[in-house]
């Protein structure tokens, strides 16, 4: 399969780092062709210029600003989010990736009538986000988790039908003890090791 893993976060040696590691070496157990987009490490900017929302809803020139970003994702059959969870939701960075890099006529088509949009991302057939986070797993559940929500939901509603869908997360990372983390990366690594 071929898999664009997207990874946010600033610092080199986080605990985010070892996750990201413990993907691409559960990936490696098979003949995945994998390509690694750092967004803090290629200084993505993540916000929108005004010519870039103004000619947002134009499928013919939307893509230019972001042309490089968007032809990964139409290479990709499967995407690996990477991320720590700031404030329940996903880092600016990686916000600001999704809001420039899948615009209308990439990652869904919009119908003038008013019709519901329609998937664009139906090449896309795993979709996966991994996280550390600080609160409890009760309280982000209470609050709703709102990244799962756009990852999973959002996203997902715009892949192809029945995608493999991965999702792992581990909770109270400001108390969390060493046993607990090397735990949490032998699973992610175990999981993405049985993806074919």
């Amino acid at each position: 399969m071929r898999i664009l893993l997207v990874y946010a976060h600033p610092v080199p040696d986080s605990f985010c780092a070892a996750m990201r590691d413990a993907v691409l070496r559960g990936l490696a157990k098979h003949d995945h062709e994998v390509r690694v987009l750092d967004l803090y490490a290629i200084e993505f900017e993540p916000r929108f210029s005004a010519h870039e929302r103004t000619i947002y809803l134009d499928e013919e020139r939307n893509r230019e600003p972001a042309a490089e970003h968007i032809e990964m994702i139409r290479w990709a059959e499967g995407m690996v989010f990477v991320f720590p969870t700031w404030w329940y939701g996903l880092p600016a960075i990686l916000k600001g990736w999704l809001d420039r890099c899948f615009p209308p006529g990439v990652a869904f088509r919009l119908d003038t009538r008013g019709a519901p949009i329609r998937p664009g991302l139906t090449h896309i057939r795993m979709l996966a986000g991994v996280t550390s986070c600080g609160s409890t797993w009760r309280y982000a559940k209470w609050v709703g988790e709102p990244h799962r929500r756009i990852l999973m939901r959002g996203i997902g509603a715009l892949c192809a039908p029945r995608f493999t869908k991965i999702w792992l997360a581990h909770f109270n990372m400001d108390t969390a003890s060493p046993a607990s983390l090397t735990g949490y990366l032998a699973k992610i690594e175990q999981r993405f090791s049985r993806l074919r």
